[in-house]
């Protein structure tokens, strides 16, 4: 298996403690959520209701849509309970000097 390829995306410090930025790699757009000290990266659209996640409520390592409530585990991507039933996509996130990375 071949290692992941990394993709810095913004500097650390442009996306603080319980704020969320929408980003496109390589045509798919993704969500840096930083929760809880982490920074998660998500797929960008709701499994359930195709809305941006972007405006969503970010808490404790989870994150609502804006639609109809549904929520995300931020590190597994799976629905913590309805309307939802199916996971959004995640991926892997480092942080290197400083900058963001993501394996998408």
């Amino acid at each position: 298996m071949t290692d992941p390829v990394f993709t810095a995306v913004t500097p650390l410090d442009s996306l603080p403690d319980g704020s969320a930025a929408e980003f496109k790699l390589g045509g798919t757009a993704i969500l840096l959520c930083h929760s809880v000290g982490e920074v998660f990266a998500v797929a960008a659209t709701c499994s359930h209701a195709h809305e941006s996640l972007l405006c969503g409520v970010l808490r404790n390592g989870w994150i609502a849509c804006p639609a109809h409530g549904a929520r995300f585990d931020l590190a597994t991507g799976e629905p913590l309970g309805p309307p939802a039933t199916s996971a959004i996509a995640t991926y892997q996130v480092r942080i290197v000097d400083g900058m963001i990375e993501v394996a998408a």
